[in-house]
């Protein structure tokens, strides 16, 4: 029952680290006053009992330490939030004792008590019940004999801080830096299971025993079996790898496409000297043959489900044949990364897509056009308002924060009839056209930025003789750079992600960007996770990339000012 495994997760955590905890006060005060050593023993007897409580619960004689992952909406996910919020109040106000500190306390959590039961009557937006990914990571007696060592390094490390003034600075550092940690595994949890499952094979999808965390692969061997043979040959100007349907009588041979998957099933005919033989990848096994474990490989597998196993080990037997019942042989998979996903994804694509090659030019075209879009005339826009003078400024100004307030939705229809007169449809021009069009909300943020400029800066470079212009550039964009970082990252991520667009401009693989290739791909391949996953995978590494490389300037588009910080 996941319930009920989940309740065994929670009592074995908690009752770990009540052991932990409890074992370190217990050692700590072992010199002090009976209350602290009955206290610390306490905490570790609880602890104790709870991971034997949860170990029971599991009913699994092996030992493995148990995982889960809650799936919840959006609502839930505040509610939950929400939640811990308010029990974190509540620890707060019974542990600190400073004057006004615990009313402060129960009223935080009063408040977090009220904004969870609001946020669980809103209506809510799908009724599909909570779930949760359950797993275990399994450990060998050599991990788990590791994991006590390290426990009781961990309880020493403690009672040591407790005992010590600088040894509680140095826990005090140590434990704030692996609080962060295991908040980056947490919430990196998704994006992991989005990468390791772009390795997995299929069987490895789902698993009785919860997440398969760790992938393998099947190993193969080339085979050439003459009863069924293997050809590559052309196809529309692609080389492709098909099986044989019949040989006709006029010479010829009707092939039926295997790979690549976007043409697969499609059958053709072509002459026999264009047809190159190949030989086929065909899985490893092992099993039981006249009382041997023997190791072969799959020479072919018939209708019924069985296999035709030539042996390769032991030498004594290797070349013989035999037909193995479906379970009894034992397919080879080590542990290992399945890089064929990512070579089928692209193949199921279109040939003109250029194996993605197509969508990716699209997309850092656009990407191009809007960011330059954006920055430039924002910044145009913006030091107009913040620096010139001209009639109606403010009225203008307040007119355009006020498009701030038109939905999408509203100006939709009325582009799209625009672009169909000058001939945009299908085409990437209505994608990137309008960003030359100063938004409001880049002008907004450009013009506070360039207000806070000392003006004193400007008039020098107007005495050493530059223009509107020229102190545009060499004056007030140098100041200004966190918030043009922060424009360029939001536009990027913004024409990436963009799919509205496409979905009403594009109706050809010529103009498609990945966004709306990813949403073809799942709505073609979603029975195919392997695939589907690592078609996205591809798809996002640039924003994480990006992420990684920019995170700086968010923070500096927050903190600094028009002028380096001061």
């Amino acid at each position: 029952m996941p319930w009920l495994f989940v309740l065994a997760t929670v009592l074995f955590w908690g009752g770990a680290a009540a052991l932990v905890f409890g074992g370190a006060r217990f050692v700590a005060s072992l010199s002090g006053p009976d209350a602290a050593r009955t206290k610390g023993a306490a905490l570790a007897g609880g602890g104790l009992l709870a991971i034997v409580v949860s170990v029971l619960l599991r009913g699994s004689p092996n030992f493995g330490l148990p995982v889960f992952w809650p799936v919840l909406s959006v609502q839930l996910w505040l509610a939950t939030v929400t939640v811990v919020f308010a029990f974190v109040s509540v620890v707060k106000a019974f542990s600190d004792d400073g004057p006004g500190r615990r009313q402060s306390h129960v009223r935080n959590a009063l408040l977090w008590a009220a904004v969870t039961v609001g946020v669980t009557f809103l209506p809510r937006a799908n009724s599909d019940p909570p779930r949760f990914l359950t797993g275990q990571i399994h450990l060998s007696p050599v991990g788990l004999a590791w994991l006590v060592v390290f426990a009781a390094l961990a309880v020493g490390a403690m009672a040591w801080s407790a005992k010590s003034a600088r040894g509680k600075e140095v826990f005090r550092a140590v434990s704030t830096q692996i609080a962060l940690l295991v908040g980056c595994v947490v919430f990196g949890l998704p994006f992991l299971f989005l990468l390791v499952t772009s390795f997995k094979e299929d069987r490895d999808m789902s698993n009785k025993d919860g997440i398969v965390w760790v992938p393998r692969v099947e190993q193969t061997m080339p085979v050439d079996n003459p009863a069924h043979p293997y050809y590559e040959a052309r196809y529309h100007g692609l080389t492709v790898k098909a099986d044989l349907d019949k040989e006709n009588p006029d010479g010829t041979l009707s092939l039926r496409i295997e790979r690549p998957a976007y043409y697969g099933g499609y059958s053709f005919n072509v002459p026999k000297a264009e047809a190159k033989r190949v030989p086929r990848d065909m899985p490893l096994v092992t099993a039981t043959f006249e009382g041997q474990a023997v190791k072969g490989v799959v020479f072919e597998k018939l209708p019924d489900g069985s296999e035709d196993v030539q042996i390769l080990e032991p030498a004594s037997m290797k070349g013989r044949r035999h037909v193995f019942a479906p379970r009894q042989t034992e397919h080879v998979r080590p542990v290992s990364l399945r890089w064929r996903n990512y070579v089928e994804a692209l193949e199921f694509l279109p040939p003109e897509a250029l194996y993605g090659l197509t969508y990716l030019k699209n997309t850092l075209w656009l990407v191009v056009m809007n960011v330059a879009g954006a920055l430039i005339s924002g910044s145009l826009v913006a030091y107009a308002f913040a620096r010139l003078r001209f009639p109606g400024k403010e009225l203008l100004f307040t007119l355009m924060l006020s498009t701030m307030m038109l939905p999408a939705a509203v100006t939709l229809l009325p582009q799209f009839l625009i672009f169909r007169s000058l001939g945009w449809i299908d085409s990437l021009k209505p994608m990137w056209v309008t960003s030359w069009f100063a938004a409001a909300f880049n002008v907004f943020l450009l013009r506070q930025f360039f207000m806070q400029v000392p003006y004193e800066l400007e008039d020098a470079a107007k005495i050493d003789g530059c223009g509107y212009l020229r102190s545009l550039w060499s004056v007030m964009l140098p100041q200004v750079k966190p918030a043009l970082a922060v424009i360029a990252i939001m536009t990027f991520l913004g024409a990436w992600n963009n799919f509205m667009g496409p979905l009403v401009y594009s109706s050809s693989p010529e103009t498609m960007p990945v966004s709306y290739a990813v949403q073809l791909f799942n709505g073609e391949r979603n029975g195919e996770p392997g695939l589907l996953t690592a078609f996205v995978t591809m798809s996002v590494v640039p924003v994480i990339a990006l992420f990684a490389f920019a995170q700086r300037f968010f923070i500096e588009g927050v903190t600094l000012s028009g002028l380096g910080g001061r």
